[in-house]
């Protein structure tokens, strides 16, 4: 998107108002290209495993209105079905339409030369009013008798995206960052860049103890792939699903690794101080559950995740802490914040992924938001107080 918007001509410092309705221009057809092109990837995805049905598929259409229900869902819409109630958000789906969002943002202000907070506030909000209007088109168009969608929700859940997302892009294609994070009290910008180390380990670690626990059940994972027929349509159909729904895995493992645990239903609850289990929805990932009654080791060694996660976030702290920020015991009072700011970043992850399935056995799904980022952070707090100091004394010798 880059290269191309790089092609268009760009006008001096003296066309004011030309310059200006270009870039709203730009800004919008930027904001509707995430749109366009993310429903036309998702559509064509589902279109491809429709052929591969040996009884033809979805035809055309519903597979359009299937793509726009997955793309409202991502962006928290709910599903009022006749068993009840669906939400459940794809976060990868979800990562993907903040990438592209932040893309968008950050393309139209680096081409435009956007230097100013006045220039990357008309951008930002060029790129949200698109999108969140597109998206309350979509609602509108996908809402029927057999799947009606309150267009509240995907508003709402649009427009946080867009802001969160594009904000980020603009600040970061404009320059701005630096300065933003210059204005908040002490060292801004190492606090931010600590907070994003810490939550990113964290994710990281909790995906590879999704990734270790499907290995282990490999069987598993075939056996659920192919157990709802449609032969190979089926089958793909049942790994996408999964792949799209991974991050919320990952969420999930979050809360087993901070100590609540998690749910998948009233009946199914995989926690460090015990396993219960019941029917579970038959998907690939679910294969990662416990196949018995007994806690298994890679749920105790989680435990130790949010203390590398905060040691994490202390050692690139206190390496980025400059001369003027004060010594090792500052360090270590700003290792608190960051622990308490990665634990709040995963409290809200985990808050994002969780899901409802229906008004039965299966209307919650995750785990605890609230208990799971105060667990977080303070496991999190104290290892980033004890790597700050330490880090910031290495890199000082």
């Amino acid at each position: 998107m880059t290269s191309l918007l790089a092609r268009l001509p760009s006008l001096g410092p003296g066309d004011g108002e030309p310059r200006r309705s270009t870039t709203t221009w730009l800004a919008a057809g930027a904001a509707l290209a995430v749109q366009v092109l993310g429903l036309l990837g998702v559509g064509l995805a589902l279109v491809v495993v429709q052929t591969l049905d040996p009884d033809g598929g979805m035809p055309v259409g519903s597979s359009a209105r299937l793509a726009t229900q997955l793309w409202l869902l991502a962006q928290g819409a709910q599903l009022e079905l006749a068993s009840g109630p669906l939400r459940v958000a794809p976060l990868l789906l979800t990562l993907l339409i903040a990438w592209g969002l932040s893309r968008a943002a950050g393309s139209v202000a680096s081409v435009r030369a956007v230097q100013t907070a006045g220039g990357a506030a008309r951008v930002l909000a060029v790129v949200v009013v698109v999108h969140v209007a597109a998206t309350a088109g979509l609602a509108l168009l996908a809402d029927g008798p057999s799947a009606s969608v309150d267009p509240l929700r995907p508003v709402l859940g649009s427009l946080v995206l867009a802001l969160v997302a594009g904000g980020l892009g603009v600040l970061r294609d404009s320059g701005l960052s630096a300065v933003v994070a210059d204005r908040f009290p002490g060292p801004g910008r190492a606090l931010w860049q600590a907070v994003a180390a810490g939550t990113l380990v964290l994710a990281a670690c909790c995906t590879a103890v999704v990734a270790v626990a499907l290995v282990d059940d490999v069987a598993g994972v075939g056996r659920l792939a192919t157990g709802l027929g449609g032969a190979s349509a089926g089958a793909a159909g049942q790994v996408g699903l999964s792949v799209l729904l991974l991050p919320n895995a990952t969420a999930a493992v979050m809360g087993l690794a901070a100590g609540p645990g998690f749910l998948v239903g009233a009946g199914t609850l995989v926690s460090a101080g015990g396993v219960s289990l019941a029917a579970v929805p038959a998907l690939p990932l679910m294969a990662a559950l416990p196949d018995t009654q007994a806690v298994p080791l890679l749920a105790f060694l989680s435990q130790a995740l949010p203390a590398v996660a905060g040691l994490a976030a202390g050692v690139v702290l206190g390496r980025r802490l400059g001369d003027d920020d004060g010594g090792s015991v500052t360090a270590a009072l700003w290792g608190v914040v960051a622990g308490v700011g990665v634990g709040v970043t995963s409290g809200l992850v985990v808050l994002v992924a969780g899901a409802q399935l229906g008004d039965g056995a299966l209307a919650q799904v995750g785990a605890p938001a609230l208990a799971t980022g105060l667990a977080i952070a303070a496991q999190a707090g104290i290892a980033a107080t004890l790597s700050a100091p330490v880090s910031r004394w290495r890199s000082r010798g």
